[in-house]
């Protein structure tokens, strides 16, 4: 179940990157595919006919795909204030204090990110920069296998340290109740959050996108979700701001000889928990640490909940590659780019500077990979599939943006404008120049 593999191997399987929209469609989503939508379409064709009738018909559409696809036949989607509110009563008092606790750590980390507009003299006249908040952002708050109050306060913090002054929650309806779960309704009201609606898939993204009677449209959205949430965000962009696109998570260690195999195969296993297609890669120098994590997982398998996620992704996704060195291991980790990736090594401070791809690094065994799922600090939305070789974890930079200030003086222009001139009489750009030289 849990293979171990050469460098060679890993590089032609478990380390081999796929594209978002390159993974293999399983026989089940084909069959749905085709009884949702009366034909045999792809996801991606899929996606682009809710998304275009939601833009075209709003709530109407909203409504269809959202009792298709959910199975929930509500008539309003916003979650009443009073049941938010009501929320936090509705769990248990170590529940609303763990999810405390977690807002204050990640709201300590935030504050520290600094954001500040300025203006100098330096090039002449005044220039520089304003920071603005974006004005209105969505956060898709995934619910399919369990619900993800972590995921509220990972996002809604950062956008309020930032800022934004409309932050709005969409979440998937329970199949049983059509009700976002409780754990969820009191993050947000821990939060302050008002704005919620019941709805999720790619009928959330569009309405967020896009608008509808009762959903107003946001200017970015937030959030990972599954194959469909992921396609309609990347259909939707340019219309609206996204993050980015978030593939299956994943979780690289980087263990030696002087490891707990029984902590490396529990952090192995807890990623592997999350869905069929998420990532758990052991990279280490020694077969006998290798053999010792794939035993431990094996005893420690028999008593987690969900054995058959975890088995399927440590079968289809997951292993342990044996590296020359530590060295080695280290490399193929930057290769890779892992969203989450942890040093159980003896001296990991060592090792972190050579280490430059990767969502976020927890440096050793006592940094463990869960407590940055909740409560360690920094936001548990970091870059998947590779894409930390360009993008970053989600933080207080990504709710706002740039307004640039340019206040030139005569003498300064003076100075400047037969460059100007110059450049656009290079590119045949006449009006360029001749607006330049009127000011000479």
């Amino acid at each position: 179940m849990f293979s171990i593999n050469s460098v060679d191997e890993a590089k032609q399987t478990i380390l081999r990157r796929r594209a978002i929209d390159d993974y293999e469609i399983p026989s089940a989503l084909s069959a749905s595919m085709l009884r949702f939508f009366g034909e045999e379409l792809t996801p991606e064709q899929g996606v682009a006919r809710i998304l275009k009738e939601i833009r075209t018909q709003g709530d109407v559409a909203l409504h269809k795909w959202t009792q298709i696809l959910d199975g929930s036949t509500q008539t309003s989607f916003r979650v009443p204030i009073e049941t938010i509110q009501s929320a936090p009563h509705q769990i248990t008092p170590e529940q609303k204090a763990a999810l405390e606790v977690s807002i204050s750590r990640v709201r300590a980390f935030h504050q520290h990110q600094p954001l500040s507009s300025w203006i100098n003299n330096d090039l002449g006249g005044i220039l520089g920069q304003m920071v603005r908040p974006i004005r209105r952002v969505g956060l898709y708050i995934p619910a399919g296998t369990a619900p993800l109050p972590s995921s509220v306060i990972m996002s809604a913090v950062p956008a309020q340290v930032a800022g934004v002054s409309q932050i709005v929650l969409v979440a998937p309806p329970d199949r049983k109740t059509g009700q976002i779960s409780s754990l969820i309704l009191a993050a947000a009201a821990l939060l302050g959050l008002e704005e919620v609606y019941a709805v999720g898939g790619a009928q959330a993204i569009g309405a967020l996108a896009y608008g509808t009677e009762s959903i107003p449209p946001v200017d970015k959205i937030f959030g990972p979700g599954n194959l469909f949430v992921t396609l309609a965000k990347k259909q939707v962009y340019g219309s609206v701001g996204i993050d980015n696109l978030a593939g299956p998570t994943e979780t690289m260690v980087i263990a030696d000889e002087f490891a707990n195999p029984a902590w490396v195969a529990s952090d192995l296993l807890a990623q592997a928990e999350h869905d069929l297609l998420a990532s758990a890669i052991l990279l280490t120098p020694s077969q006998s640490m290798a053999m010792a994590v794939a035993a431990e997982i094996q005893k420690q398998l028999d008593q987690r909940s969900r054995v058959e996620t975890i088995r399927t992704s440590l079968q289809n996704r997951g292993g342990a590659v044996i590296t020359r060195d530590l060295d080695e291991a280290i490399a193929l980790a930057n290769n890779y780019g892992a969203e989450h990736l942890c040093l159980a090594v003896r001296d990991p401070w060592t090792w972190v500077e050579k280490i430059t791809c990767a969502g976020g690094i927890f440096i050793g065994e006592h940094s463990f990979e869960v407590l940055g799922d909740y409560v360690a600090g920094p936001s548990h939305v970091m870059p998947t599939s590779g894409s930390a070789r360009f993008a970053s974890p989600l933080n207080v930079w990504d709710f706002i943006k740039l307004i640039s200030l340019i206040g030139l003086d005569e003498k300064t222009v003076s100075q400047i404008a037969p460059t100007a001139i110059i450049i656009a009489n290079a590119e045949g750009l006449d009006a360029h120049a001749s607006a330049a030289e009127m000011r000479l």
